[in-house]
């Protein structure tokens, strides 16, 4: 899970594995595998960032398992 914000300055946490597309034009989209869309503050790169950071750490807990 990851948490984003909506551009309202309300959070929300965000399954990362259900993420399909991330979009900047210029607000950031992001599109859910069950076609939910909202935009958010952070940027595509960020998004990506903290999806990556979330993958590595359920490997890691995977492998110390």
């Amino acid at each position: 899970m990851i948490k984003l914000t909506r551009l309202n300055g309300e959070e929300l946490v965000v399954n990362a594995d259900l993420i399909q597309f991330v979009e900047e034009r210029p607000d950031t989209y992001v599109t859910l595998t069950t076609e939910d869309r909202f935009i958010v503050k952070e940027s595509a790169q960020e998004v990506v960032k903290r999806t990556m950071a979330y993958q590595r750490a359920v490997r890691l807990l995977a492998a110390a398992g």
